[in-house]
């Protein structure tokens, strides 16, 4: 059963982390249904947000991934309804 879910980022040291947060995200792009990313270069950081609709496995598996990135806040939220 899929969900609908919803994950923040914060890129504290986005030069750093960038490029991998990248390459992990591509390969989830089967669930990925959109993504803002918002630099604040006057702050130092980016803000990511993405939105997902798939399994609560693999939206954990990504979560996971990209929470374990040197420099990166991950959180997420998911819906309690499936779809």
């Amino acid at each position: 059963m899929k969900r609908i879910a919803v994950m923040s980022a914060i890129l504290e040291q986005p030069e750093a982390v960038q490029s991998e947060f990248n390459e992990l995200v591509a390969g989830f792009k089967g669930i990925i249904k959109g993504r803002m990313g918002l630099p604040l270069s006057e702050h130092g950081v980016t803000v990511i947000s993405i939105t997902l609709v798939g399994e609560l496995d693999d939206i954990n598996t990504l979560t996971g991934k990209l929470g374990k990135l040197k420099g990166a806040s991950v959180k997420t939220s998911v819906s309690k309804k499936t779809v």
